[in-house]
């Protein structure tokens, strides 16, 4: 989906009209609405600083907000083939249905994918059990990784400052 669509997504899913979210954003009431429907419909397309103000009003991320274009299968399929090279994803079978798998092998950003493959996926199981509600799950989903409690990425050091570091160690224990 473009921005637009995302936008008017998660704007009917909060239940806002065109012209309250726009007005909470800061358009001037006469023309909050139109404002809206020119970004919703693709006519505009929202600076840094507005996707940034939408995704607070609508209480998302502003990356849920900025997905890839995956309307067309082709396109989806496109965006799967980049993950596969980017990030060791990979198509295969089990009990008879097709399913994605991360070769945490590939390299970093393969090991990392799959630790937050492996949270949302304990979100789900949570959800399926009833531990949480379709609403928590959905917070958990448009918000994330604000409330990801696994915690379990973490963003790694570059290897110069790694180096750095290390350099810096064995100068303090000199």
């Amino acid at each position: 989906m473009a921005i637009g669509e995302r936008i008017n997504f998660f704007r009917n899913m909060r239940g806002m009209t065109q012209k309250y979210l726009g007005m909470q954003v800061g358009f001037p009431e006469k023309s909050a609405d139109v404002r809206l429907a020119q970004y919703e419909t693709g006519t505009r397309t929202p600076k840094t600083d507005l996707t940034a103000a939408l995704a607070d009003t609508l209480d998302v991320s502003p990356q849920a907000l900025a997905v890839p274009d995956i309307d067309s299968y082709i396109g989806l399929m496109h965006t799967l083939f980049t993950l596969e090279d980017r990030y060791g994803l990979h198509i295969d079978e089990a009990d008879g249905e097709i399913c994605l798998k991360v070769d945490v092998r590939k390299n970093k950003d393969a090991a990392q994918l799959h630790e937050m493959l492996c949270a949302w996926r304990q979100a789900a199981a949570m959800l399926k059990v009833g531990e949480i509600t379709q609403e928590e799950y959905d917070r958990w989903r448009y918000r994330y990784p604000e409330f990801d409690t696994t915690q379990r990425w973490a963003k790694v050091p570059s290897q110069e400052l790694s180096d750095i570091l290390i350099d810096e160690l064995k100068k303090s224990n000199d």
